[in-house]
C-alpha cells in the first residue's frame, strides 16, 4: 500500500533559514573583525568564532577568505542581502525609465553617491590591504565598469548621445569621474560633502555630453 502520509516540508526551508542566520552572522563578523583588527588579521578562524559557527560553516558558504569579502563588499554595495541584481533594483529602473535627459543624469549621481556613501570605508580598508585584496577590488571595479558601459549603451540607444560621440571613450570618462577614488579624494580628501559631490556629478556628466560650440558632441579620441 502506497505510503499517502503528506512529505514534511519545514526541514529543508528550516535548513534553509538557518543558513541565512548563518551567513548574516558570518558577514556582520566579517565586518566587525575587518574594522577592528585589519584585514589580515581578519581570518576564517577568527570570523566563525566571532559568529559562533564552524570554519567548515564559512568556507562551505564563502569558499574562504577572498569569497567572505566579497560577499561582505557585495551586500555593502546594495544595500542588502536579497538576491537582486543592481540592474533590478527600484533605483537603477527608475533612472532608466526617465526621459529627461538631466533628471536620469540627476538620478544616476544621487544612485553613485548611494553606493559610495555605503562602501566608502569598507574601500579605503581594502585599498590599504596591499595585494592581498587585489582580485576583490578588479572584480569589483570590473563590474562596476559592467554596470557604467550599460548605462551608456542605454544612453545611446535612447538617442541622448550626440551622433558623432565615442560610446567607448564615453564609457571610460564616466567611469573615472564616478568612481570610488575620486569620491574618496573629493570627500575625505578636499572635505566636500556627499551632496556636493552629487551636485559635482550630475554637472560634470550634464557638460559632458553637452554638444561643443562647434556642434560636436560628447568626447572624440
Amino acid at each position: 500500500m502506497a505510503d499517502t502520509t503528506p512529505r514534511r516540508s519545514y526541514n529543508s526551508e528550516g535548513r534553509r533559514e538557518a543558513a541565512r542566520r548563518n551567513r548574516a552572522a558570518v558577514l556582520t563578523a566579517c565586518r566587525e573583525q575587518l574594522f577592528r583588527e585589519g584585514y589580515h588579521a581578519t581570518t576564517v578562524r577568527a570570523v566563525a568564532e566571532r559568529a559562533g559557527v564552524s570554519p567548515e560553516t564559512v568556507y562551505k558558504s564563502f569558499g574562504g577568505k577572498p569569497g567572505m569579502v566579497k560577499a561582505l563588499w557585495d551586500i555593502t554595495l546594495a544595500g542588502d542581502d536579497e538576491p537582486v541584481p543592481m540592474a533590478d533594483r527600484p533605483q537603477v529602473k527608475e533612472f532608466l525609465a526617465v526621459r529627461e535627459l538631466d533628471t536620469k543624469l540627476r538620478l544616476y549621481a544621487a544612485y553613485v553617491r548611494g553606493i559610495h556613501e555605503r562602501v566608502a570605508t569598507l574601500f579605503a580598508l581594502l585599498t590599504q590591504a596591499g595585494p592581498d585584496v587585489g582580485e576583490v577590488l578588479d572584480t569589483a571595479e570590473q563590474e562596476r565598469l559592467t554596470g557604467v558601459t550599460m548605462f551608456v549603451t542605454h544612453l545611446d540607444r535612447t538617442g541622448a548621445l550626440a551622433p558623432d560621440a565615442d560610446p567607448a571613450h564615453l564609457v571610460d570618462i564616466f567611469w573615472a569621474l564616478a568612481g570610488p577614488q575620486l569620491f574618496t579624494q573629493l570627500t575625505a580628501g578636499r572635505g566636500w560633502s556627499t551632496a556636493t559631490y552629487e551636485q559635482w556629478l550630475t554637472d560634470t556628466l550634464t557638460a559632458t555630453l553637452a554638444p561643443r560650440p562647434s556642434g560636436r558632441g560628447g568626447f572624440t579620441s
